[in-house]
């Protein structure tokens, strides 16, 4: 989503608690070359209205560092959108991992209402993560059949509103590995298609029970629990610039449980960092997300698609849901490096690639890259967040701008 000039960010800092513990976590800048004169979005603003600096610490402790950014915006899948973004980072004690609250609130030109919000919760000795997640959707959007070999002439207009919630406890095992389980509801309503632009039958008329097409029926059901594991190394959640994160989702939808049809899938999540070159700041990342049908047959929306990952960033270059199918294979790597010295401007480069299969039993189709350049700019040095604006490039003309608070993976 383009953020356009005139943005407003306002950023709250530790510095403005009488309370704060010094503290000195992984993700300090102490002691790097150019940790010394940072700067973000919120020293800009001070400096053009000639406001005395406030002393910024560098570190993320008890009192949450809040980054807001009320925009206009414009994406492939929202055209012209009023956005507000943003995200929290604290610690639950002194010595506990950062937990983050993540959430925004849009409404777009296509008539789209959207309000996501993630988090994850530290316990104060690090031994439990609480991983959670909301979404309250009005959400017209296109199909465009199933497998990664559709093609984009065969867009079908659809109409829907989504719930979502899930709730991931993790305890830890060993080290930096955790394992536990949680619950997964998806409910879509009022569910409405339209035909084909090119005039053939929609994949989605094909794929659901015909029952289904009647419109006391428009609605499915996806409820479920679920089985995770996750090893996180990484010096930040929300801007990694080393270490290892890896989870693992093994999901079991059960009739019992009000679910449409019964049906289990995995999700692999497996992303690393390196500092290239390594005395510099600069950051080589890769990214690998694997979503596989095990069993059964989801419903139409529940099925692997593009953008519709958990933090919605799997395939820039392609509008949302422009692949569909039961199963998903996903990778990209991308190069982030400073343009300015002091932080407040950056840059990146990406590659990314994805292919699907249809209906379940069937085999993935043609890979389908993208790639583009993107720009970075400090809203929040303290939790090293930047408002990321991308622009990606795929195929059959698939092109378009893509933004987002805080790194994409």
């Amino acid at each position: 989503m383009l953020i356009l000039p005139g943005i407003i960010a306002a950023n709250f800092s530790l510095a403005q608690s009488k309370k704060y513990i010094p503290l000195k976590p992984p993700d300090s800048l102490a002691g790097r070359k150019d940790s010394i004169g940072q700067m973000d979005m919120g020293d800009v603003l001070q400096s053009l209205f000639n406001v005395k600096p406030t002393k910024v610490r560098d570190t993320v402790g008890a009192k949450p560092v809040i980054s807001i950014v009320p925009a206009l915006g414009y994406s492939l899948q929202s055209r012209l959108a009023i956005l507000l973004a943003g995200n929290a980072a604290f610690r639950t004690a002194p010595g506990s991992n950062v937990s983050t609250i993540i959430s925004s609130l849009a409404y777009t030109q296509n008539k789209q209402v959207t309000l996501p919000i993630q988090s994850s919760i530290w316990s104060h000795d690090n031994n439990y993560d609480f991983v959670g997640e909301i979404r309250l959707y009005h959400y017209p959007q296109s199909t465009f059949g199933l497998g990664s070999s559709s093609n984009i002439e065969s867009e079908a207009p659809m109409d829907y509103d989504y719930l979502r919630f899930s709730e991931i406890a993790l305890r830890k095992i060993t080290g930096d590995f955790y394992a536990g389980g949680g619950y997964i509801i998806d409910y879509h309503a009022d569910i409405t298609i339209q035909p084909t632009e090119n005039g053939t039958v929609s994949d989605y008329v094909e794929y659901v029970p015909k029952k289904a097409l009647d419109k006391p029926n428009r609605h499915t059901t996806s409820s479920g629990f679920t089985l995770n594991g996750q090893y996180d190394t990484r010096d930040s959640p929300i801007n990694a610039s080393e270490g290892f994160y890896a989870t693992y989702e093994f999901r079991q939808n059960l009739k019992n449980l009000g679910s449409t049809t019964a049906w289990s899938s995995l999700i692999l999540d497996v992303r690393k960092y390196f500092r290239f070159p390594v005395s510099s700041n600069n950051v080589l990342a890769f990214w690998s997300y694997d979503w596989l049908t095990i069993s059964g047959k989801p419903p139409y929306l529940d099925l692997p698609s593009t953008l519709w990952d958990a933090s919605t960033n799997a395939g820039r270059g392609y509008i949302q849901g422009r692949f569909r199918g039961a199963q998903m294979v996903y990778g990209e790597m991308e190069y982030r490096y400073h343009i300015t010295r002091n932080g407040l401007i950056g840059g990146v480069v990406f590659l990314n690639a994805e292919t699907f299969s249809a209906a379940p039993g069937t085999r993935l189709q043609a890979i389908q890259p993208a790639y583009g350049p993107g720009l970075r700019v400090k809203l929040n040095k303290v939790s090293k967040t930047n408002v990321d604006i991308d622009y990606g490039f795929g195929n059959q003309g698939s092109h378009g701008l893509f933004v987002n608070v805080g790194e994409l993976f």
